[in-house]
């Protein structure tokens, strides 16, 4: 006979542990728990039987692994956090003494630092791990950079929040690996491929925010304080790759003055270092035994090339094969992974362009009304070198002169200016040529710029090619801006695809229609039933064939109508023709087939059926309705324009 397990002992009750348990176990208060889980990426778990896992008790409770915390007790964090506490009653000891100097003394001297670099060097072993992991990271830092400092929110912490951010810009900028970006009611959302890992992260509008007191900033400054390490450990992976010296240079200067991006320079450092001096004479060494071999190695390649002519010149036509032409990759199964496939740069030639370059031969405005900050970023992140803005704005600009006339693109954000018809005044030529930079205004504009509106630009890269400006310009109804995430199906609704019925047909079009799916509708079923008396398998429920004086009135009726309809001439109309279409016998017995399929299913997944069916019937009524809403919208936009 087996020994008698004792209840609590096994299964869930030892898998899992109480958070009431688990702090007592590591011996430190609430808050210092919370914090060790974030910086260990330890969270709450669901046992399948509370109960079990409770000891029979029924009560709401937190449950952990029990390995997790056995995990967190060898934790150096952990002894930080104790040597704080010992701090923390040494200072408010001195504090109520009254003795300040000493407290001071014990807060720069004495106070515990918490080092997170062996927790980021665990829980990210890779490099491409940490990349994985930087959409949270980034959108939190983005997210604490544009809050107002308060009680809860530390200065420094928001001025290191701005400072990553701003590197991170940098580092987009400098390599081009933006791709992506959608304007949401939440804010900005970018996404940008980093070594094959796409990165997507938000970022806030540049609105004055209030910070909601019903928030933990404590447990979110812990997030903070973990992500600022990562990130700070990942940029210098990056910069230093790129052969960049972190961190760049800071300008407090400029940036008090919102230069913004422009208060950073980058600096590059050298790849090689010099020889040691103790190694002089060994280098000097090798140098004379290559050059020694130097001319031996010439004479040889030339005899080469003058024996094998032929030769030389199938290698030139290869290299320029190369140039021209690219490998593709093939997937080797049917159900393989789709690879990315590699594009080559078409900067210079005809009718295309690298989307990397894609605003370099540009130069743009930003008017005072639209967001300088993201046009910014995207502009530089696509190659624009050249961007000038109004001083309200900061400084850094290209260029604060809104009539410069090396500027190619405006980016305005309010209502046309009121057309204005201007006198034709005599122009001196000699005085416009000596002086270049007076610009005459037409009706408010500069002629040869292009004027377009912000949402050009977002567009403009997601769909990778310059768009038209004229849908574009000030005051204009833009296209609807889609999210490039969002994969259509033929499910479901693409504004962009057109509209098969723009127009709603009239009620002479309607019965034409019907009439003409009547007659076919008719000469089907005919058909059917035809097989169906040959197979001997005719169904009861089938209505009888129509006679054919029935049918042949049906056609010329429908006839008279489409003569009518070529002269022009509009028959009367009589009752509407609403008959339901008659299903064909293979659809008659698909429906059968799925009936009975559907008795045989047991009743969980009937249920589960039904409500898919529910489901995909639910939205096809959405995007008929859609539809409708587009034919009505354009409907109207006709009516005002005739």
């Amino acid at each position: 006979m087996g020994r008698i397990k004792k209840k609590g002992v096994a299964g869930n009750a030892k898998n899992f542990i109480t958070r009431t348990k688990a702090v007592r176990k590591l011996q430190v208060s609430l808050p210092d728990f919370r914090r060790l889980c974030i910086f260990k990426g330890i969270y709450p778990r669901e046992p399948r039987n509370k109960r079990k896992a409770n000891k029979g008790s029924t009560a709401a409770t937190t449950f952990y692994y029990t390995k997790d915390i056995q995990y967190l007790l060898h934790e150096p964090v952990l002894e930080k956090f104790r040597e704080h506490k010992a701090f923390a009653k040494k200072l408010n000891k001195a504090l109520g003494r009254g003795d300040y100097s000493d407290a001071k003394r014990l807060e720069t001297n004495n106070k515990p630092q918490v080092k997170l670099d062996h927790i980021v060097k665990e829980r990210y072993p890779t490099f491409t791990d940490a990349l994985r992991d930087l959409d949270d990271a980034v959108s939190m830092l983005f997210l604490f950079a544009n809050l107002p400092t308060n009680h809860n929110l530390n200065p420094e912490t928001i001025a290191t929040c701005e400072r990553l951010s701003n590197e991170w810009q940098h580092y987009i900028i400098r390599t081009h690996s933006l791709r992506k970006s959608f304007l949401s009611i939440k804010g900005i959302y970018y996404q940008a491929e980093i070594q094959g890992q796409e990165i997507l992260w938000l970022v806030p509008y540049k609105f004055a925010q209030n910070v909601p007191a019903d928030v933990d900033f404590r447990v979110m400054g812990t997030f903070v304080e973990f992500y600022s390490t990562l990130v700070g450990f990942v940029l210098f992976r990056l910069y230093t790759k790129e052969g960049l010296v972190y961190p760049p240079k800071f300008d407090a200067d400029a940036d008090s003055k919102g230069a913004g991006l422009r208060a950073f320079s980058l600096e590059a450092k050298g790849v090689g270092l010099l020889p040691a001096a103790g190694n002089d004479k060994n280098n000097t060494k090798a140098m004379s035994r290559q050059l020694a071999t130097l001319n031996e190695k010439i004479a040889s390649l030339e005899q080469k090339d003058e024996e094998d002519p032929v030769e030389t010149t199938t290698l030139e036509e290869d290299s320029v094969m190369g140039e021209s032409t690219i490998d593709t990759f093939k997937p080797v199964a049917t159900g393989a992974d789709v690879l990315l496939q590699p594009h080559m740069s078409n900067v210079g030639t005809s009718g295309s362009q690298d989307p990397a370059n894609l605003f370099a031969p540009f130069t743009f405005f930003l008017s005072r009304e639209t967001p300088r900050q993201p046009l910014e970023f995207l502009l530089r992140s696509f190659g624009c070198k050249r961007i000038g803005w109004d001083l309200v704005l900061g400084e850094g600009a290209f260029t604060e002169d809104e009539n410069d006339p090396l500027i190619t693109h405006q980016i305005v954000d309010r209502p046309p200016a009121k057309q204005v018809a201007l006198p034709l005044m005599p122009i001196d030529g000699d005085e416009e040529m000596a002086d270049a930079s007076k610009v005459k205004k037409v009706n408010g504009r500069i002629p040869g710029r292009i004027y377009v509106q912000p949402q050009y630009i977002w567009d403009c890269i997601n769909i990778g090619r310059l768009l038209s400006p004229a849908e574009y310009g000030p005051g204009a109804l833009l296209p609807p801006h889609l999210s490039p995430w969002v994969k259509v199906d033929e499910k479901t609704y693409d504004p962009t695809a057109p509209n098969v019925a723009d127009e709603e047909m009239s009620e002479d079009e309607e019965d034409d229609i019907e009439g003409g799916m009547e007659v076919d509708l008719e000469s089907e079923d005919e058909e059917d039933e035809h097989e169906a008396i040959e197979v001997g398998a005719l169904e009861e429920e089938e209505e009888e064939p129509e006679s054919e004086d029935e049918e042949e009135k049906a056609q010329q009726e429908h006839q008279r109508e489409l003569e009518a309809e070529a002269a022009g001439v509009k028959l009367p109309v009589g009752e509407k023709k609403k008959k339901e279409k008659r299903k064909s016998k293979q659809e008659r017995e698909e429906e059968e087939q799925k009936e009975m399929q559907k008795i045989m299913m047991s009743r969980r997944k009937r249920k589960l059926y039904e409500k898919m069916q529910f489901s995909n019937k639910k939205k096809e009524e959405e995007v008929e309705n859609l539809r409708e809403k587009r034919r009505k919208i354009e409907k109207e936009k006709k009516a005002k324009g005739g």
